[in-house]
């Protein structure tokens, strides 16, 4: 079976390529968590690790990426890579690949990585598998991609054996990140891919950045509060609010809270929504299905308060309270109150069945 115009023959490819994702000039988390694996992956089949970097005046962030762990960036530098745009970097990631045959191509999960890997596995006519949690090399060679299925109960090891480059893509605080060395040295190579007219698909008028109203986003935050069905009413999110504010962290919640409409999607923690790995991590009125543990699990310490002893997420949990949570959650808030010398802010509007 031949592989099209990008396969002629699979020795010809080498390496280990991390597309890195840079924001307001800061390289993205997701970004630096991949350079970790990238790293023990290029280690594995004794290949350099390289970073892919798109975008204009773009040097000091490639600086800073080596330090992570790569052997060299290279860098695309033109004012229409400025900010992401589907066709224009697809077509910079496309002519860099057929250009230099990587065997390994990682990206992260975002809305922009999901997007890029999207098309160039399409572009390539490569696989690619998405928001993998572990990756191993086979006997032959192969990156074993491996993936939750069927909700999480479950692990698929993915294999591209006869087409390259293999590709993936990893959703944030999967891995992490590894420490930063600003003395590491490496390479940074500007490449020049041509760009035309047709190459931009939307013209830029105004760029204004999104950020969350309320506070933390969940992936960020040291202290994430998740809620789930067990809340019984989504007005009962306020009290997981009073008490995340008061430790300076973030809601959360499981899928069925989202689906049944309490909480947006963009506070969903499981397979099918983010993975979070804070310090801490209070999951109240959550039986613990595998789609949640899946995006949790990897929390430094996990507090676990339910009415039902028997409640699956008891089994991982750090500390567990078994009790009614509009009994323990307003006591937790009070003795935090306490702690504070009364020193707290306005207090939060609470539903009348915890006040």
């Amino acid at each position: 079976m031949t592989d099209g115009h990008i396969l002629e023959d699979k020795s010809h490819f080498h390496g280990v390529w991390v597309f890195l994702e840079g924001r307001a000039g800061q390289l993205r988390d997701v970004s630096t968590q991949l350079i970790g694996e990238g790293r023990r992956l290029a280690d594995l089949r004794g290949t350099p690790l390289t970073g892919i970097l798109p975008g204009h005046d773009v040097d000091a962030l490639a600086r800073e990426a080596i330090g992570y762990g790569l052997d060299r960036v290279i860098v695309v530098d033109d004012p229409i890579l400025e900010i992401y745009r589907s066709r224009p970097f697809a077509e910079v990631m496309a002519q860099l690949i057929r250009r230099q045959k990587p065997e390994i191509v990682l990206f992260g999960a975002s809305k922009n990585g999901r997007d890029l890997g999207g098309r160039l596995h399409a572009i390539l006519e490569t696989g690619l598998a998405a928001d993998c949690v572990k990756f191993d090399i086979d006997p032959e060679g192969n990156l074993d991609m491996i993936r939750p299925s069927f909700g999480g109960k479950s692990l698929a090891h993915i294999l591209c054996k006869k087409h390259r480059p293999q590709m993936a893509s990893v959703r944030r605080n999967v891995f992490v990140a590894p420490p930063h060395n600003p003395d590491r040295r490496g390479e940074i190579l500007h490449e020049r891919v041509e760009l035309s007219p047709e190459d931009v698909d939307a013209t830029l008028l105004e760029f204004d950045e999104f950020t969350k109203e309320g506070g933390l986003r969940p992936e960020e935050a040291d202290i994430v509060v998740s809620g789930g069905y067990g809340l019984g009413d989504p007005k009962n999110f306020q009290l997981l609010q009073a008490l995340a504010d008061r430790l300076g962290g973030a809601i959360a919640a499981s899928r069925k809270a989202v689906d049944s409409g309490w909480v947006p999607k963009t506070l969903q923690v499981g397979q099918t929504g983010m993975t979070v790995r804070p310090k801490l991590y209070i999951a109240v009125g959550i039986s613990g299905a595998v789609q949640h543990l899946a995006g949790m699990q990897e929390s430094d310490k996990i507090v676990v308060i339910n009415i039902d002893p028997k409640a699956p997420l008891f089994e991982i949990a750090d500390y567990g309270i078994v009790g009614d949570l509009f009994e323990v959650v307003p006591e937790l808030i009070r003795q935090l109150d306490a702690l504070k010398g009364g020193e707290v802010g306005a207090q939060p509007t609470l539903p009348a069945e915890v006040r």
